[in-house]
């Protein structure tokens, strides 16, 4: 009896973390953290400024530092066209409340820089024309600001 009442607690348990959002659980953790949320609309398999962003600038070192040292935390809003890279219905429906939310023009890419509630501290339309060594210091600075 008590490994089925066991059981049935960690799949409610588990069913009510799945159910959080991405965006939800960022703001738990920034607020906990003073960390910042950046928040990227792309088109991975069809954007080439979106696939830019990611190669020259997500992707590298300098920004994967703001991660490891807790400054941001990444979340990426991707809505791909190729059946292939297709998402799970439920990220699909998750993207697209974030789009409705955030990216109401269906701009792409589109990114955010956002405190624990939710304000928009900066946001960049298109290709940042910085490298990501900028950016990282951009969002850096921007932290700084908000002690």
């Amino acid at each position: 009896m008590k490994t089925l009442f066991s059981a049935i607690l960690m799949v409610v348990f588990a069913i009510g973390i799945h159910a959080q959002s991405r965006l939800e659980n960022a703001q738990k953790q920034t607020s906990q953290n003073k960390e910042l949320i950046l928040l990227n609309f792309s088109g991975s398999d069809w954007c080439i400024p979106c696939i830019k962003l990611h190669k020259n600038i997500i992707e590298t070192d300098e920004f994967k530092k703001l991660e490891t040292e807790n400054i941001v935390i990444y979340i990426n809003a991707d809505f791909p066209r190729n059946k292939k890279n297709q998402l799970s219905p439920e990220l699909k429906k998750e993207n697209a409340s974030l789009a409705d939310l955030y990216n109401k023009k269906g701009l792409f890419p589109y990114t955010l820089l956002l405190n624990s509630e939710g304000k928009i501290l900066k946001s960049w339309e298109g290709l940042p024309s910085e490298n990501a060594l900028a950016f990282s210091k951009e969002i850096r600075n921007i932290k700084e600001n908000q002690k």
